[in-house]
C-alpha cells in the first residue's frame, strides 16, 4: 500500500500530538514524541503494510516511543538518585553542577553541527520560535522545520552519548 508522507502529517499530526499528550500531561514531551514519530514514519512509510489503519499504525509507533522515553527518564533519576546520599543541600548543589554539566554539553554538540540543524535548534531552543515561524524563516514549510530540528537533536545526543 502506497501512502503519502505529507498527507499523513497533516491529517494526523495533532491526532497523534493529542495521544501523546494524554499519556505523558507534558506538552513538551508530547511535542517531542510526535517529532519522533513522524520522523521514524518518514523513514518507514514504505514498510506500512496496510494491516491496520493509518491512525493506529501512528499511535503504535507514539505509544513505542513514549515508553522508550519514559524509560530512559526513569533510568536517569535513578541514577540520580544513586548519586545523591538524599540530604537537601548536597543534592541542589549537585544537581547544579550535573546540569551545568549537561548544558555545557549541548552548548559543545551544537558548535559541531552544520548548518541548517545548528540554526534551526537554536531558534527553537533559544529563541523559543514556532516551527512554523522557522520554516518561514528559511522559507520552507513547517514540516521542514520539524524534521530538521529532530535531526539536530539527534546529532546532539550521539554526541553526548
Amino acid at each position: 500500500m502506497k501512502i503519502n508522507f505529507e498527507d499523513i502529517y497533516d491529517r494526523f499530526f495533532k491526532d497523534v500530538y493529542l495521544f501523546v499528550l494524554t499519556m505523558s500531561g507534558d506538552p513538551a514531551a508530547a511535542e517531542d514524541i510526535t517529532q519522533e514519530t513522524f520522523f521514524k514514519v518518514l523513514k518507514e512509510v514504505d514498510n506500512f503494510k496496510g494491516t491496520c489503519s493509518v491512525k493506529s499504525w501512528l499511535c503504535q509507533i507514539a505509544r513505542n516511543l513514549y515508553i522508550d522515553d519514559f524509560r530512559r527518564r526513569k533510568k536517569f533519576q535513578e541514577a540520580r538518585e544513586k548519586l545523591s546520599d538524599g540530604s537537601p543541600e548536597e543534592e541542589g548543589t549537585e544537581t547544579a553542577v550535573v546540569r551545568r554539566e549537561e548544558v555545557i554539553s549541548i552548548y559543545k554538540a551544537l558548535h559541531c553541527l552544520d548548518e541548517p540543524y545548528k540554526e534551526v535548534f537554536s531558534l527553537r531552543m533559544l529563541g523559543e520560535l514556532t516551527y512554523k515561524e522557522i520554516g518561514d524563516i528559511f522559507d520552507k514549510s513547517e514540516s521542514w522545520a520539524r524534521v530538521t530540528y529532530h535531526r539536530a537533536k539527534l546529532k546532539i545526543r550521539d554526541y553526548i552519548m
